[in-house]
């Protein structure tokens, strides 16, 4: 008798791999140097290490609170209240998630049900859709303004209806690096007045803005932050995204919602490695001072790569930087990035996996998280780059 085989349903029937792995994979199979995912080459504080080291040896190895260790949870809002303004109460409003993932994929399950509208502003992170998709949700994508990326909010205001049940606002930008302004918090504000619209703020780049700009955090207005969740991770601040360990802050009665499901999708995180980062976070200059660290590395990449055919607006936040081959070669972005990564030994990110659709505009983001020696290499291989038979 023929056996049966049991089947699944998937949720996500026309999700593959994500670009991140193909590309890693690809940059290690032809061993080229890797400006494809975001993680930096370089390792985090000494000091940082060490206290998770004395942390683990003093016996902090079990299970930490459900919504995070406490000291972490005073300082996270302390900080918050120092750099932005508002405060928000360690005990019910803030809490430690899984990195930062986790938490935007909590926000989204606790928000969204079958029939609900999800407004994302595209390119946009590859993990908010298919989250709302999971959900029963339907993602409503924008454009961001095609020459600049900033957000179009009249389309945004056409596109609010009464299934419209959450906004999610990405600043500073992954993958264009743009940020947004005192004037965009405006425009929110107007679009979801008189509604019952819940706004999730990825702010996980908010130390590294360029340029002399600050980052403006959704909480810097206390209409938008009486509706939103705002997630942050410590990966990017410290240079250990392999930690994964981030936090999401929100108003009470939001966030007792959010840790109805945390509780059951992770409980709690790594207590040694929150005691640690509860000790760092103290120190100031640390976070205060990446943006400078990040720039000087955007600047010496661009600087390499200005006398090339490649062309670009300097990123004004994150580590990515957008890079146009439109006059280096006619192929569309995937077959440019494995192109590059194959023939030129550089591996980049396409751009059309931050998009609903196929993307036509023949853009690619590389990341600059990397050594200066390693930065230089791969900015000299793809400045020698000219348009013959590309």
């Amino acid at each position: 008798m023929a056996q049966l085989i049991a089947k699944i349903n998937s949720k996500l029937p026309n999700v593959g791999t994500t670009i991140f792995t193909v590309m890693s994979r690809m940059a290690s199979e032809y061993n080229a140097i890797n400006l494809s995912q975001g993680l930096p080459d370089f390792d985090c504080p000494v000091e940082l290490k060490e206290l998770v080291t004395h942390y683990m040896a003093v016996g902090s190895n079990q299970y930490a609170p459900m919504s995070g260790v406490q000291v972490l949870r005073e300082n996270i809002s302390s900080k918050i209240e120092k750099l932005y303004g508002y405060s928000y109460d360690p005990e019910t409003e803030i809490t430690i998630t899984a990195g930062a993932t986790q938490a935007l994929y909590t926000v989204i399950s606790t928000i969204v049900s079958p029939g609900d509208e999800v407004i994302i502003f595209e390119p946009a992170y590859d993990s908010y859709a298919p989250s709302v998709i999971a959900n029963g949700g339907t993602p409503v994508f924008i454009p961001l303004k095609e020459s600049t990326f900033l957000i179009d909010w009249d389309r945004c205001k056409e596109a609010v209806s009464i299934k419209t049940k959450l906004i999610i606002i990405n600043s500073p930008h992954n993958p264009t690096g743009n940020v947004i302004t005192l004037g965009d918090l405006k425009n929110l504000e107007e679009i979801i007045r008189d509604t019952n619209i819940l706004i999730l703020s990825d702010e996980v780049y908010e130390h590294i803005v360029f340029d002399g700009a600050r980052h403006i955090s959704l909480c810097h207005s206390g209409e938008l932050a009486r509706r939103s969740f705002i997630v942050s991770s410590f990966g990017k601040t410290y240079h250990t995204t392999g930690w994964k360990i981030g936090y999401c802050t929100a108003p009470k009665h939001l966030m007792s919602e959010f840790r109805k499901l945390h509780q059951f999708i992770v409980f709690a995180v790594n207590t040694p490695i929150q005691h640690a980062y509860s000790d760092y976070i103290l120190k100031q200059e640390h976070y205060l001072n990446l943006s400078g660290f990040y720039e000087a590395k955007r600047d010496l990449t661009l600087k390499i790569l200005k006398g090339s055919q490649f062309k670009f607006t300097k990123t004004r936040g994150t580590y990515f930087q957008l890079l146009d081959y439109s006059g280096i070669s006619t192929k569309n972005d995937i077959e440019f990035a494995e192109y590059l990564t194959k023939s030129i030994g550089v591996a980049v990110i396409p751009m059309s996996p931050f998009y609903s659709g196929i993307s036509k505009r023949r853009l690619i983001r590389i990341c600059f998280a990397k050594r200066d020696e390693v930065l230089i290499k791969a900015a000299e291989k793809l400045s020698l780059m000219i348009s013959q038979q590309i």
